[in-house]
């Protein structure tokens, strides 16, 4: 089992060093000053209003962080405005999992505990990975297209609030992406250069 684990953990690195899922679409830039409101719907208060995030309540135990999405999807009155949100609570030991937003820029903005990230440069000829450790009140940026992850490695929960240059940004889950949609097996042990027992393995975990 350490074995296996710990040559999981090796391709998944090396999948967030070498793999880019970059994009160069965009919000369209939007003429008016926002979008009204479906016929029938008042034009009020309560239009510019989400209380989605009101009393959430979040697992806070677990192997990964608990994310809250506020995009265009549950608050229309974003549609055009190229922003949107999320609240992201980390329980202890848990983690975001590499991966990156194709249509948009993150900020990541710590209300409360302390938080690993990483950052992988795909610009650059060889992938440079940063990693920070932030606290209460710092900020990070996560530019489009580029693969970052956190860990909280504390004993307590974290809270984060991300905001996106987009009103749906997009998520592509590197783990889930190649490993949990039955990718054929010889492709992804030729390009990673384990055996097929490492593969079904990661495999076996995102189903």
């Amino acid at each position: 089992m350490g074995f296996l684990y710990s040559t999981a953990v090796s391709t998944l690195l090396c999948l967030a060093a070498f793999a880019v899922f970059s994009s160069h679409a965009a919000d369209p830039e939007e003429i008016r000053d926002f979008a009204p409101p479906p016929a029938g719907t008042p034009l009020d208060g309560n239009y510019f209003t989400s209380t989605r995030l009101r009393n959430i309540r979040p697992v806070n135990q677990g192997a990964f962080v608990n994310v809250t999405a506020v995009n265009v999807n549950f608050f229309p009155a974003l549609s055009g405005l190229g922003v949107s949100n999320a609240l992201l609570v980390y329980p202890p030991g848990s983690v975001n999992v590499p991966h990156t937003h194709p249509r948009g820029t993150e900020t990541l903005f710590i209300i409360e505990g302390t938080l690993e990230v990483g950052l992988i440069d795909t610009t650059a000829p060889v992938p440079v990975l940063f990693t920070q450790i932030l606290q209460k009140d710092d900020i990070f940026v996560f530019p489009r297209g580029l693969v970052h992850f956190q860990i909280n490695k504390s004993q307590k929960t974290v809270r984060a609030y991300a905001s996106f240059s987009s009103t749906n940004p997009g998520l592509v889950s590197l783990p889930r992406t190649l490993f949990g949609v039955n990718v054929d097996i010889d492709v992804l042990t030729k390009s990673f250069q384990v055996s097929p027992y490492v593969i079904r393995a990661l495999s076996a975990r995102q189903s």
